[in-house]
């Protein structure tokens, strides 16, 4: 009996070191089934948004409740009041269960982006999502479960690559795991605009240490309206 105990201890020891392994490359687009793979544009949403409802997804009115005096008041107004509150209340669940070296929260406008140093979440020598990075990633499948009336833009960039073709499959690459990871862990694809732009929008300087912070994932989460 102690025996088969300790086996079972040791197989559950194992099991939680082994850390995450990306299903098969030709499986994702099976996982992404619903994604766009585009930028998350204004015309995007508006174009998306019965796909969205479709998918049973919900807008923010339907997720936040308004004051009774707000019933009366204008519309445009109560409906953006109404997304800067469930957006505020995103932000702060993100930060603070966010506090790692290489993740940040930021608010960009009614947005929240979510920018994920690629060192932060995925192995050093290998394209794939390392145990603290599978961590951090249920950690925000679950608060934008939770947070479910909203779009997100899930964008992987590089540092300069002489290559522009290299830089931007690598950075498609390094999107579609995160946005399998999220699928994987409940997150409607409905919701989901993934795209990779190679070395764009750089927000450091392209030396050693620059290069490691623009290896990176952005998660820009908007309200569904």
């Amino acid at each position: 009996m102690k025996k088969l105990a300790g086996l079972l201890i040791l197989t559950i020891v194992v099991a939680s070191c082994a850390g995450y392994t990306s299903p098969p490359r030709e499986t994702w687009r099976t996982y992404l089934n619903g994604a766009s793979m585009s930028d998350m544009t204004d015309a995007a949403r508006v174009a998306k948004r019965p796909v969205y409802l479709g998918a049973g997804g919900r807008l923010v009115n339907d997720a936040i409740s308004m004051p009774t005096a707000s019933e009366y008041g204008d519309k445009i107004t109560n409906d953006n009041i109404a997304a800067v509150q469930y957006m505020a209340n995103l932000e702060f669940a993100l930060y603070d269960a966010l506090r790692k070296p290489g993740i940040s929260v930021q608010r960009a406008g009614t947005d929240v982006v979510v920018i994920l140093v690629r060192d932060a979440i995925m192995e050093m020598d290998v394209a794939e999502i390392s145990a603290d990075g599978a961590d951090t990633l249920s950690t925000i499948a679950k608060i934008l479960n939770k947070y479910d009336a909203t779009f997100m833009e899930i964008a992987g960039y590089t540092d300069a690559m002489r290559d522009a073709h290299a830089a931007a499959a690598l950075s498609g690459d390094m999107a579609m795991r995160t946005g399998v990871f999220l699928a994987r862990n409940k997150v409607k694809t409905a919701r989901m605009f993934i795209v990779g732009r190679g070395a764009a929008r750089p927000i450091a300087a392209q030396d050693d240490i620059g290069r490691l912070t623009n290896r990176r994932i952005e998660i820009r989460i908007a309200p569904a309206r």
